[in-house]
């Protein structure tokens, strides 16, 4: 038997648990600091407007978000919020 096969059946015996590493985080998620459902609150608050319709695009190694927006006077347009920065274009 290999010694780190002993080593594990010994510690399982005994009632020891070993630490297990974390998974690794996605880069995606690692990067996201802004949720989809933040990014709608923000652009709602700031442009006084409904989003009727919202989707995240990759832009290379960045998530955006693409929402569209619709006023009161029937104006409809499109902006994009960066998910790491939270930067709205």
């Amino acid at each position: 038997m290999r010694l780190s096969s002993l080593l594990i059946l010994c510690l399982s015996l005994c009632g020891t648990t070993l630490p297990v590493p974390a998974a690794p985080a996605q880069a995606s998620m690692a990067q996201t600091s802004v949720s989809m459902d933040q990014a709608v609150k923000m652009v709602e608050q700031r442009f006084r407007a409904r989003v009727v319709k919202a989707e995240s695009q990759r832009d290379g190694a960045r998530t955006v978000y693409v929402l569209r927006l619709l006023n009161e006077s029937g104006r409809v347009w499109t902006v994009r919020v960066d998910a790491a920065s939270g930067a709205i274009s």
